[in-house]
Parts: structure tokens; sequence; C-alpha cells
């Protein structure tokens, strides 16, 4: 009683004993596990039932000796021959009672030999008892075999200390002081002051008279008028134009495919055949643009809804699963692919393209050397604009993929915005460094290009690798006048200077930058002007836009504007972001973020900022919230996902006193930011980049940002950084993952680790909770080449991510530990 043992926490153990056993595993396991003394113990013959049956309950209880005893049950009856492993289907509830006996307390009914065994040791002592329950066997004239082997000592012996207990009778796990812990309420944090901000709205959207009415009749007036002309050129892997598609070959292609697609059997069996409303999957390779575009317009003049996807590189793809998903959610059959890529694609023994994870089963069809169509046929009458145009796929913060629904009408006003916008004309050369595919890529290469007349010079990703100039080469060479590129291009650009002696860059009046929204951008656009103004290069031809798959193209800087409100930057503190309000900082400094803007809103648009979290009311002007759109060029819903639409495509934004914002319904593109003069679009991050640790939140973007500027030449291997939090005691914690370079020693990563702990926590004030580094290229790809996060970050919670290096830092980032108990009650 007097020696009663503090509590403390349990020691890790190397191995787990089937003699140390929690009291909750022995209640899930005591109909089929056997107890503590099954590992000594194995013969007894028969006659030792009853006191050695009763001595063994005494003693296997998980309580301590201090407790009352229960109320006395009467000996098990075991039948004879029984094995005395087989005691826990006698006393079943040796393990559940929550007071152990009392064996310092015997009754008359009690055999003598047992209560001089009960006398003379303590219930903890579990191995002297042993020896004294041989004794008792031989008084009664029981033999036992106990020869124990050396392991099975080694293993008593540490039986001697106490058995460990339950995890929460040290702690107090309460649910509200822990949620309070993890969010807990600065009276200090910087909190909103200006007045409710007002939309900005764009210019009225004003159609040119010569402009077709819808892509259909552009591809038939200038397949017909300039049939010549080239609508699209692709670069090989070294460089040289390969192949060149006219409008007159775009035009004759897409009516073909548009044919096959509503007459011909599409699958052996003939048993699966194409109408208009039909959804259809596009799998092309990213070095073929022009078959592409074929199979899209192809599939616009049949009626048939294209869902473009990446192509599949083995069975199991990161993320395979819920792009599967998305094509069952669609009703999809029939996949349009190319001869060279359908031949690349993995295949079971009988030649048969094998079964994709997750995939619905699929018919592949070739769309090329098609026959002649009949001179007779005619494309089915175009469907209303409220009809589905394309899908484009779209990727959830968690890997789950949805598509995003875009009809007609919103594909039309969407190409004639960004016509008016960037000022596009027939006849122009544009060179496109991006997917072609989805998002920036698509709107501008190749639908509104298409529009317009224009012809476009798609630089494989491939060969940007080898030769990143190879983008300003081709501008030079046909003196292009547009140019639509990511940061990371003007980047890799810099480094080429062998390069730069020939390039020029006078011609180029628009340089479209798809990722001006990312913190790294304005550092990128910065440098590149100052190199490259010398060949040319004007100040106001850098074009930084906005843009997500929900709400297309939010708002882009107009090429060749300048005064007033032309462009914009500030100079934000860190710290205020971090509590959702702009606060203007001093130029240079550490905790200070640049933000450059990202043009004016799109024509025919109007843009509100919405609060984060809860209701959405509209914020004030120094506060940061999440950017919404009202146009007729936007996403019209996530397909067959209607709760996740609504809350996405229908937001009726709330003024200060409660009432809606007008009758007419938001669109969220899932970008943070505000509202600058002149309407002027700011964005500080993404919805899906957001982690909100200790009740602050911070941008993974901008943590990228900051762990790149520690020496990352010298360390990281390309870049290839993955920035995520994970759920840790009921607050959010910052993971960080890199692929190491080959030829870093440990000891020097280390190193670098340490540095980038400090700079994270001097200018974000924020903890890493787990730095990590891998390989090169070992982390999961993206089909384009970049990180896989959410399947990384799946591997990493699953322990499969197997580091090279790793620190973990839990004791600077979780603050919320539970209190431990003071007073521990029995229970």
């Amino acid at each position: 009683m007097q020696g009663r043992p503090k509590p403390s926490l349990p020691m890790p153990s190397k191995r787990t004993s089937v003699m140390a056993r929690s009291p909750d595993r022995e209640r899930r396991d005591s109909g089929e596990s056997s107890s503590d003394e099954d590992s000594v113990v194995t013969e007894e013959s028969p006659g030792a039932g009853g006191p050695t049956g009763t001595g063994l309950s005494d003693t296997s209880s998980t309580g301590s000796a201090r407790d009352t005893p229960p109320p006395p049950r009467p000996p098990a009856r075991r039948p004879p021959g029984a094995d005395i492993t087989d005691i826990a289907e006698y006393t079943p509830h040796a393990y559940c009672n929550i007071q152990p006996p009392d064996v310092t307390h015997v009754t008359s009914n009690t055999p003598v030999s047992q209560q001089q065994s009960a006398t003379r040791r303590p219930g903890a002592d579990r191995v002297n008892r042993y020896a004294h329950m041989v004794e008792d066997q031989n008084n009664t004239g029981t033999t036992g075999r106990w020869k124990v082997s050396a392991k099975i000592q080694q293993l008593l012996n540490t039986l001697k200390r106490p058995k460990r207990r339950p995890l929460p009778e040290f702690y107090e796990d309460d649910d509200i002081e822990l949620e309070i812990a993890a969010n807990p309420k600065d009276p200090n944090a910087p909190k909103p002051e200006g007045g409710s901000m007002t939309s900005a709205i764009g210019e009225m959207l004003s159609v040119p008279s010569g402009l077709p009415r819808s892509l259909e009749a552009a591809i038939q007036r200038y397949g017909s008028a300039t049939y010549k002309a080239p609508v699209a050129t692709v670069l090989d892997p070294n460089g040289k134009l390969c192949v060149t598609l006219t409008y007159g070959k775009l035009l004759s292609r897409s009516h073909k495919i548009a044919y096959t697609l509503l007459n011909k059997a599409l699958s052996r069996g003939g048993d699966c055949c194409l109408k208009p409303g039909d959804r259809i999957a596009l799998v092309y390779p990213n070095n073929d643009p022009i078959s592409f575009m074929c199979a899209f317009y192809g599939c616009l003049q049949a009626g048939i809804v294209p869902v473009p996807i990446e192509v599949p590189l083995t069975r199991r793809d990161a993320g395979s699963q819920q792009i599967g998903f998305l094509l069952g959610s669609c009703g999809i059959q029939v996949a349009l692919t190319s001869e060279a890529c359908l031949k690349g694609l993995p295949k079971t023994a009988a030649g048969e393209v094998v079964a994709f994870k997750g995939w619905p089963k699929l018919h592949w069809f070739v769309t090329e050397h098609l026959g002649k169509t009949p001179k007779d046929w005619l494309s089915p009458p175009r469907l209303t604009d409220d009809t589905p145009a394309y899908i484009e796929y779209t990727t959830d913060k968690d890997g789950s993929v949805m598509g995003v629904t875009i009809t007609r009408a919103a594909m039309m006003a969407h190409c004639r915005a960004l016509t008016q916008a960037c000022g596009y004309t027939e006849g122009e050369n544009a060179v496109c460094v991006l997917d072609f595919k989805r998002e920036v890529g698509l709107w501008h290469s190749t639908l509104t290009s298409v529009l317009n007349g224009m012809h476009v010079i798609f630089i494989p990703y491939a060969l940007m690798k080898v030769n990143p100039a190879s983008w300003m080469q081709m501008i030079t060479k046909h003196r292009a006048s547009v140019a639509v590129v990511k940061s990371r291009d003007l980047h890799w650009g810099l480094l080429a200077t062998k390069d730069h002696k020939d390039v020029s860059l006078a011609s180029l009046r628009l340089l479209l930058v798809a990722d001006g929204a990312n913190p790294w951008s304005l550092s990128s656009c910065d440098q590149f002007l100052s190199v490259f103004q010398s060949k040319g290069l004007r100040p106001d031809a850098v074009c930084p836009c906005a843009s997500s798959s929900e709400a297309l193209t939010v708002s882009v800087r107009r090429p060749g504007r300048a005064g007033v409100n032309a462009t914009g930057r500030g100079v934000l503190s860190m710290s205020g972001l971090s509590y959702g309000v702009v606060r203007v900082d001093q130029e240079n400094s550490l905790t200070s973020l640049t933000l450059q803007d990202c043009g004016q809103v799109m024509p025919g648009s109007i843009v509100v900022v919405i609060k984060m979290e809860g209701q959405p009311s509209i914020c004030k002007t120094d506060e940061v919230g999440e950017i919404c759109v009202h146009s007729a060029a936007t996403g019209s819903q996530y397909w067959g996902l209607q709760g996740l639409t609504n809350n996405t495509f229908k937001v009726s934004p709330l003024q200060a006193d409660g009432t809606a914002l007008g009758d007419v319904e938001y669109t969220r593109s899932g970008l943070l930011g505000f509202l600058g003069p002149g309407g002027l679009v700011f964005v500080c991050g993404s919805r899906d980049g957001l982690m909100t640790v200790t009740g602050r939140k911070h941008n993974a973007d901008d943590i990228i940002a900051t762990v790149l500027a520690v020496e990352p030449m010298k360390f990281i291997y390309r870049g290839r950084i993955a920035v995520f939090s994970v759920r840790v005691l009921r607050d959010e914690r910052i993971c960080v993952v890199a692929e190491q370079r080959p030829d870093c020693s440990e000891e020097e990563s280390f190193q670098w680790m340490s540095r980038v702990l400090q700079a994270v926590d001097s200018i974000h004030a924020v903890g890493i909770y787990c730095l990590a580094l891998v390989p090169p290229n070992y982390l999961p790809k993206t089909p384009l080449g970049g990180i896989h996060l959410s399947e990384t970050k799946r591997r990493f919670l699953e322990g499969a991510l197997h580091p090279a290096n790793v620190l973990l830092c839990p004791h600077t980032c979780v603050t919320n530990l539970p209190k431990p108990r003071e007073v521990h009650s029995g229970k």
C-alpha cells in the first residue's frame, strides 16, 4: 500500500511478448490466445486441476495488489488431460476484473498449500511464483517437466518490472482543452480594419465582327479559305520542326473522326456505338498535340464530349484509381489514342491493353488512317449552348480527381474574352511550352488560337529538359509575337547562358506567365526582364495571369498597357498574411513577401473576395479571402458530384448586413488573395496549398520558396520539393520532402536540413514537424514529371516513403500535449 509506484511513461520495447499483454488485448484475445503462464508451463498431470487453476487466476490480473478483491468464484473445472494452455477458456474473466484478487486475504475454504503460497509471495512477483508452484505440485504428488531454456529464463527475468498501464491512465485526454490548445486565440493578432470590399468589374466584352461565331465555324472557314495556313507545328526531341498541321488537314481529319465516331462500331464485337452527348476519353502523349487537336475537334463536330486525360505509364500509376473513378462516373467506354501511343501502353500476354487499376473496361480506338467520309454526310446539327463541350479533370488536395464541365457557351465566351484581353489576331505565330490538354495551355494554344486562325509552335517538355532555350530560339526563328510559358521556363531559360547570344525577343508583344499567382514567379519575371531587355524584350510584354480549372481565367495583365494601375506590386508582412490580413512591410525584410499583380479582371466578369471559412461573407479591403468569379466563362459543375458542385459553382456572397450580393451566382476559384487599386488582382496562395497551424495560415508555395532559398542548387535535385501537412494531435503539422542530389553526403544533408529549419522558423515563425530527403527521381511523379503530392503524402502516412535522411522535430511544433494526470484514480 505504501510503496505505490509513481505513474511513469511506458518504455518502448523491441519485442512484443505474449507474457506482457495489455488488458485490452487480453479481453479481445481471451477466447483464442494463451495467458502469461503458457510459455513456461508446458505439461501438467490431470490431478492438479483445482488448486493450480485457482492459483494461476490469482496472479494473472493486470491490476496492482492494493486494490480490493472481486467476489469469490468457484474454480473452473477442466476435463482430464487438458493442457494448461487452455486456462484462458476456463478463466475468461481473469484479465477482465478491474480489481485483482487479494492475495493477502484467504478464506477457510482455501487449501492449505495455496494459503502458504499466498502468504509468502506478492501478486506482482511473477517469476518466483513459478518456483512455489513447483513446490505446490510436488506436495500434491505430481511431477512436472521444468527444463527451462535460457531464452525462456531471459524472458521471465524481464517480467520482474511492473506491467504496463494503458496510456490513457497517464494523461487527461480532454477534447475541448486539446482543441483550444491547438487553436489559441492571440489577443495581439492583427485584425482587418478596412471597409467592405467592393466588386471588381471587368470591361464589357465586345466581339469583333470578323470573329467566327463558333470553333466549328472557325475550322470550316480557315480550312476552306486558307487551307494551306499552318495551325500547329511540333518540334522533335532534337529541336527540329517535325510535323506541321494545316487548317485544311485539321478540317478533313476532324471530319473523318466525327463521321467514324457516330457511324462505325468502335469495338471488335461491334457493340459500342456513340451518339451526340456521350463522353469519350482522349489519351495522347504530351509530344503529340496534332493528333490531340484533330481528335478534340472531331468530337466537337460530332457533338461528343471529350475528356482529355494523361497517358497511363504502368498498371498502377500514382493517382490511376482516381482517374478511373472519373472515367467510370462519366460512363466512358471508348478511348481515342494514336498508333504510337497505343503501341507504348502496357499489354497482357494476349496483346490486349492491360486493365489499369480502378479503370472501367475501355475500347481503344486509333484516330489515324481512317477511311474517306461519304460526300453526302453532314455533321449533326450543332448542340445547344448549355450542353457540355468538354470535361477537364482537376485534382483536389487529397488526390481526388473531379471533372469540371465546360459548356459550349462557356467555352466560346472564354475564347472571346481571351481574344479581347490578349489582343489575338489572325495569322499570329505563338510558341507554347505548356500542356496543351488542360488549363492555360488548352485555352490559349488549342482553342483560342484556332478561333483566331493563329499558328502555334509546340515545344515538348522532353526537349525543354535537354535544351531549355529552345522556346526562345523558336521565337527568334519564327518572329513569334506570343509565348505561353511558366515561371520555371523563364528560370531555366536564364541558366542557358551559352544560347543567349543568338536570341532576339523584339517580336514578342505577349509573354504570358501561366503561374503568375505563385510567389516565386515575381523573381523569375524580374530577372528574365533584366537579362533580355537588351535582347528586345519590352517590359509591358510580361503578363502574369491567374486561373483555375473551375473559374477558368480569373485575370490577366493586358499586354502593351502603360500608365497608372497598369501593373502593381506590394511588399506585405508574412506574419500579417498568416492571420489573413494585408499589412505593408519594409522592402528587403526577411519576413516580407513581395507580390506582383495578376492583371485586371477578365472582360465580362465580376470578381469578389469572400471569407475562407464559414459563411461566404465579403471580405474587408485589407483582408485575404477566396477569389470568386461571376462570368459566362466559368465551369458549370463537377460531373456527377452535385453536393460539391453547389458549394463551388453556386455561391451567393453575403454583404456586411447579411443580405445576398445581387441575385447572381459566383464560382469559387480556389485562389486566395485580395483586390488592389484599379481592379488589379493579387493572389497570395491557394486553398489546396493552405495549411492552418496553431490558428495561423501558411501557404505551401511560400514554404517551398523559403526552402529553395537555402542553397538549393547544392543539395536539392532539380528543385523537387513537396510540402504538405499531416494531422497530429488535433492540429496540422508541416512536412517537407525533397529529393537530394546524388553526390550529397549525409553530414552535408543534415547541415542543410538544420539551416532549412532555422530559415522557416525565422521567416514564417512556424516549426517543421518532419524534414525528409529521398534519393533523386524517387518521389511519385505526375505524367508531366512533377511531384505527385497526394501520393507522396499517402506514402508518408503509411510509412512507405523510406527516406535516405530524416529529421523529426515534434518538440518544436507540437505545443498542445495533453496534461499529465496528477492524481491517478483507480479505474
